[in-house]
């Protein structure tokens, strides 16, 4: 290792390097393309920046002046980009290395002005990077690594035809290093053809998933998903949280529900701007928000140093971004907690995600109030405050408390000063199981009839509300009704027969023609199917049937000539339009052979003399020959309204 790397990473805290950067750093694989897949949260950004530095100083300390860049980082995300420039910036800080971003939702214009001032190491997401290459902004002819963070995110994410082309253009001398936290088919294929002889490393923090994780499943009533979130968040009481929704839609309404419960709360999603954030992310590591709430693509890859909590909100799609989501919380040998909201529609889903993830979670309901209540109490018992000693400040103020109030009033004056200051758990209801509870045994009943059966048209759901109405019983009072065909019988439980008498006052009729009458024992119920209905015939007509044909071949020449249809008279000259209908007559039948009809105008006084005998003007089809006679007609109409008004003429 570097000495320049060893000292920035003693100077960082670091007493011992995790698995994946004990097994990336070893010098045995320098030179070597690598194919990493590791957790997220294992340190895999210091791991990467460790394995390329013999790569890129050399034999030397320290980079010279910089120019083309020497290594590209390639991350999926903005966030995941920003990250992982601020770690090789510190981890490169006395190497004099200079670390430049190109990432999309910033000012291209900037960063062409960065690339050309010359930078040593490029952190891009794929798109923004192949813009700069297409616009001839980097060059990439000296290139010595280039690392793909995420790969399998960017697979998902769409970016396997960008990374190609970036790949397609950097040397190929290059050193290519694959990290995933998953090793599908996709990468297994862009490594086969693009790294050369890589070296498959796998610690073995990846046989056991999230160790420093624990996972909880929690069962919730159909709508108490956000009760149960708000009633997590305050179970925890974590420094910072992180809640996971699957939609844009469902960030905006979950972080306006926790803002009106008194949550410091920020939204993150794609719709935001790069600009809004990164405002969003420096909220929660400065303290100024402890609540996080985001979707998959815009949390990934981001790292909070007091994220101890994450929920899920909504399930994930797979397990790969369960892992995913998970891996924001326990990270550098930290402990999390990551918590999977379940309601019953989606059990069997959470079940089969976590048995895809490897991971086992503790089942349990969502914490009641009384729960959130018993662990505020814990909360402020176990708070250091109470073994600290009274400043000379605080002094005066305790003394006058203790001559004012007696002991018990200053300790409910506390408490209620506490409670107001922590938002209110929510009331959740009982949790239902998936399978339907057996019916519960109905007890002792007394049967009675009413007049009127299926003949009636009479029906359950018309006795049961009439029945409740009447004898001023509930549904639950209410036992078997069996509908007969001249008759019907309902069951009532014993305990609530007497209320229901006195209610019906003495009357027999529930309503006209529908008298009710109690029974000393439990009628026979016929078990008898309904009566199908015959289906309806017509008296008095006889039934139609199809003809019948004889399989014998047909003589054709004794049968009868077909009926020809009479054809139509075509009109005198000048009047109605011929008959335009389809026929299969031919011509012969209408007019004889040769004769050909024309229907010629008499020549108006002043008009044109006529042109070319069969293009004169003045030969008329007979479909035109109405219409040029109401266009006279209505010429002289006008002419006699209006004077010697001339008829008017078209325009041609």
């Amino acid at each position: 290792m570097k000495q320049a790397l060893a000292d920035a990473l003693a100077q960082r805290g670091y007493d011992k390097l995790t698995p994946v950067q004990e097994e990336v750093s070893n010098p045995e694989l320098d030179g070597s393309d690598l194919l990493v897949s590791a957790q997220t949260g294992s340190g895999k950004t210091v791991g990467f920046g460790l394995a390329l530095a013999p790569t890129l100083l050399g034999e030397s300390e320290s980079f010279s002046s910089a120019n083309s860049p020497l290594a590209l980082i390639i991350a999926p995300t903005r966030e995941l980009a920003m990250q992982v420039k601020r770690e090789l910036t510190w981890l490169y800080a006395k190497t004099g290395a200079v670390v430049a971003s190109c990432v999309g939702g910033m000012d291209m214009r900037d960063e062409r002005r960065a690339l050309s001032r010359g930078a040593h190491i490029v952190v891009a997401t794929p798109g923004r990077l192949r813009d700069h290459i297409m616009r001839k902004s980097i060059k990439l002819s000296d290139v010595k690594g280039v690392v793909l963070d995420e790969a399998d995110e960017m697979l998902d994410l769409g970016f396997r035809e960008d990374l190609e082309f970036i790949l397609a253009e950097s040397p190929d001398t290059r050193r290519t290093l694959m990290f995933s936290a998953t090793v599908p088919r996709g990468i297994a294929n862009l490594a086969k053809s693009y790294q050369k002889d890589a070296v498959r490393v796998t610690t073995v923090a990846e046989k056991s998933q999230h160790s420093d994780i624990e996972y909880q499943l929690m069962n919730v009533g159909p709508r108490d998903t956000e009760n149960a979130i708000i009633n997590v968040l305050r179970y925890f009481e974590a420094p910072n949280a992180l809640v996971f929704a699957n939609t844009r839609a469902m960030v905006n309404r979950l972080t306006t529900r926790l803002s009106n419960r008194g949550f410091s709360v920020v939204p993150l999603s794609g719709e935001l701007s790069q600009n809004e954030r990164t405002h969003a992310l420096q909220a929660m590591r400065d303290g100024r928000a402890r609540v996080c709430v985001a979707t998959d693509v815009a949390a990934r890859g981001i790292d909070l140093p007091n994220l101890d909590l994450v929920v899920h909100a909504e399930l994930p799609s797979n397990h790969e971004a369960l892992l995913h989501r998970s891996g924001r919380t326990g990270r550098a040998g930290r402990k999390g907690v990551s918590v999977l909201i379940v309601p019953p529609s989606v059990r069997r889903k959470a079940q089969r995600i976590l048995q895809s993830a490897k991971v086992v979670a503790t089942v349990s309901d969502a914490p009641s109030a009384e729960a959130v209540m018993e662990r505020d109490e814990a909360r402020m018992i176990e708070d250091p405050s109470w073994g600290e000693t009274t400043t000379d400040r605080e002094t005066g103020t305790v003394s006058k408390l203790l001559e004012t109030f007696n002991p018990e009033q200053i300790a409910t004056a506390f408490l209620r000063l506490y409670r107001s200051s922590h938002t209110a758990p929510e009331e959740l209801s009982a949790v239902g199981n998936d399978t339907k509870a057996p019916p519960r045994a109905f007890g002792p009943s007394v049967w009675f009839s009413i007049t009127g059966g299926r003949a009636k048209g009479a029906e359950p759901r018309r006795y049961l509300p009439m029945l409740c109405k009447a004898g001023d019983v509930t549904r639950e009072d209410i036992g078997a009704i069996r509908i007969q065909d001249t008759e019907s019988f309902v069951e009532i439980r014993k305990a609530s027969v007497g209320g229901f008498l006195k209610a019906l006052g003495g009357k027999s009729e529930l309503e006209p023609g529908a008298i009710i009458k109690q029974l000393d024992k439990p009628p026979s119920i016929a078990n008898s199917p309904r009566p199908k209905f015959a289906p309806k015939t017509h008296e008095g007509k006889p039934k139609r049937t199809k003809p019948t044909h004889s399989a014998a071949p047909i003589d054709w020449n004794d049968a009868p000539e077909p009926r020809r249809k009479k054809p139509k008279p075509t009109g005198k000259p000048g009047g109605s339009k011929p008959s335009h209908a389809k026929s299969s007559r031919k011509p012969e039948h209408s007019r004889p052979e040769g004769v050909v009809e024309t229907y010629k105008k008499k020549p108006a006084t002043g008009s044109k003399p006529a042109g070319k005998p069969g293009r004169s003007k003045n030969t008329t089809p007979v479909g035109k020959a109405n219409s040029k006679k109401n266009k006279a007609r209505r010429a002289a109409a006008a002419a006699g309204k209006g004077g010697n008004a001339a008829p008017k003429r078209r325009n041609t």
